[in-house]
């Protein structure tokens, strides 16, 4: 049984064997010194109920009997919480667990589910920018962390190949075409001007001719198929790759967004006035109704989405995860109510909303924009920097806030860097475990039990609390909290290093039980960059 379930059942037995019925309350890892390890707010919350001070019920609670002595002793503390000590005999227990199963600590059994994982879905108009970077990293962590969570987890990437942009995008690439060609054609309004654009144009000329006209096919599919070869290289250098990709025409040719519009007009929630067609989301408590099909007979991004998420659900998924931009945050929640008036299920999505990127170098803010083509993307920032950087950066902030992107910060390889200090942790235990190996021959039993200093414990109790964090990420979906989790590891295996002498031929004994806790860091440590995927090398 695990160490909450654990503390929860000791709660739950004082509270059965007093006949009280309560369930507002819950244990947290405590922060400051006296609380023990872990404290609960249990009798702050049942003052009023059974009239009594908090502390006088806390103190009941720790004295009520405890049969598990061998994990947790119990105190009581100002003004009325119930703390949990940890018994060292449990944290050597979980060191040995972590070096009995190794790659497997923390995993989750195979659940049997499948999770669909949606991001990116950049519509192929131009090169990924550092925006995109950000969901694409973002997406792949949660796709990761799912699949350590025990889901069969598919990545989707789900596309516009039907709309104006892409209209757009084809014109702007017979303009590009037409200048080198030398025939007179003007840019269209709010196209697209970027050096890739005239890449392709040369393309086009040096396969099919000179003599194309603004309406051949070409500079629409052609323009699409070399730009969607650029994106998907992009991604694969920061090692993502797709196992699915939907295209928004489909649902057109398939009906499906026909089958949407008919639905809501019989059901009444849609309306016609003025050319357009509105959805009828007053209704289920929107200020406003949306437009679905706009006067110009143009869909607004509501409508597709809405038939494409539909074809998710249908699909059997036990859960369904879209990483969006901060752009996406007005018309998700309209695509959620299109899906429960079709009847859809809903309570299974989950949308992760990131917000944008700033990048930094040299202290100034580069400016970046799709069509205008002053933007940094993500081959360029690829070429400055390696993967590992690059995805442990984009997560450096929650997804909910904005982030700084500091160019000069994630080229310093110092600790400063905190890709550079997690490395440098495993680099630094692999180095002492080959010294170990050359300088020890003797191979005595192994007694864990000698780990009893300050810093030894604490560095056990950090990588004990490895597969709860993971649990507690698995639903918050928050990569961010493994990084961090993993720097506050690397920072106590630093501390302990530092303070104890690991090679030891006068105690070894306590030194091979030192190799051992090193190998235990090393394995939470790879473990965890493993699902941010990120490499562990052993040298630096």
């Amino acid at each position: 049984m695990k160490l909450n379930e654990l503390m929860e059942n000791f709660i739950q037995e004082y509270l059965d064997k007093n006949k009280i019925d309560f369930d507002d309350w819950s244990i947290n890892q405590s922060t400051q010194k006296g609380f023990g390890d872990y404290s609960s707010n249990v009798a702050l919350k049942l003052t009023k109920l059974l009239k009594k001070s908090p502390l006088e019920i806390a103190e009941e609670i720790a004295n009520h009997s405890n049969n598990n002595k061998k994990v947790f002793d119990l105190s009581a503390s100002k003004p009325g919480f119930v703390n949990f000590h940890i018994t060292n005999k449990y944290y050597i227990k979980v060191l040995g667990q972590i070096l009995t199963e190794k790659k497997l600590f923390g995993k989750h059994k195979k659940l049997n589910q499948k999770a669909n994982v949606e991001f990116v879905s950049c519509n192929p108009t131009g090169p990924l920018t550092v925006g995109h970077g950000r969901q694409a990293i973002l997406g792949d962590m949660i796709s990761n962390i799912l699949t350590w969570k025990g889901y069969d987890v598919t990545r989707e990437y789900y596309y516009n190949d039907a709309g104006k942009q892409m209209r757009v995008l084809a014109e702007s690439c017979y303009a590009k075409y037409a200048s080198q060609v030398g025939v007179e054609y003007k840019e269209p309004k709010n196209g697209y001007v970027g050096e890739y654009l005239d890449e392709i144009a040369a393309l086009i000329i040096e396969k099919h001719g000179k003599e194309l006209t603004v309406d051949n096919a070409l500079f629409r599919t052609f323009t699409e198929k070399e730009i969607f070869k650029d994106i998907a290289k992009s991604l694969k250098r920061v090692g993502i790759k797709f196992d699915v990709f939907s295209k928004e025409g489909a649902f057109y040719k398939n009906g499906s967004i026909d089958s949407v519009l008919s639905i809501l007009k019989e059901k009444n929630l849609s309306y016609e006035k003025d050319g357009a067609v509105w959805f009828k989301t007053s209704d289920m408590g929107k200020e406003e109704d949306k437009v679905l099909v706009k006067s110009s007979g143009e869909p607004t991004y509501r409508l597709p989405d809405i038939a494409y998420h539909a074809d998710k659900v249908d699909r059997g998924f036990d859960l369904i995860v879209d990483v969006f931009g901060a752009d996406h945050i007005d018309t998700y929640p309209d695509v959620i109510l299109g899906l429960k008036c079709l009847g859809k299920r809903t309570d299974h999505i989950k949308v992760v909303i990131h917000q944008f990127v700033t990048i930094k170098k040299g202290g100034e803010i580069v400016k970046m924009s799709t069509r205008k083509a002053n933007f940094i993307t993500l081959d360029e920032l690829n070429d400055e920097l390696s993967s590992d950087v690059i995805r442990y950066f984009f997560i450096m902030r929650g997804a909910n806030s904005h982030l700084d992107f500091d160019l000069d910060l994630a080229k310093d390889e110092s600790e400063k860097n905190p890709v550079y200090y997690l490395q440098y942790a495993n680099a630094r235990i692999s180095n002492l475990l080959a010294r170990y190996e050359k300088e020890i021959t003797e191979n005595p039993k192994i007694d864990l039990s000698r780990l009893i200093e300050k810093d030894e414990i604490s560095l056990i109790k950090l990588l004990s609390e490895f597969p709860q964090k993971m649990e507690d990420i698995s639903e918050s979906l928050e990569p961010r909290k493994l990084a961090t989790y993993l720097e506050e590891v690397a920072a106590g295996y630093h501390k302990f290093y530092g303070n104890r002498k690991v090679i030891n031929h006068d105690d070894l004994d306590t030194s091979f039980a030192r190799k051992k806790l090193c190998e235990a860091a090393q394995i939470v440590l790879k473990n965890g960059l493993s699902i941010l995927g990120i490499s562990a090398p052993s040298k630096m």
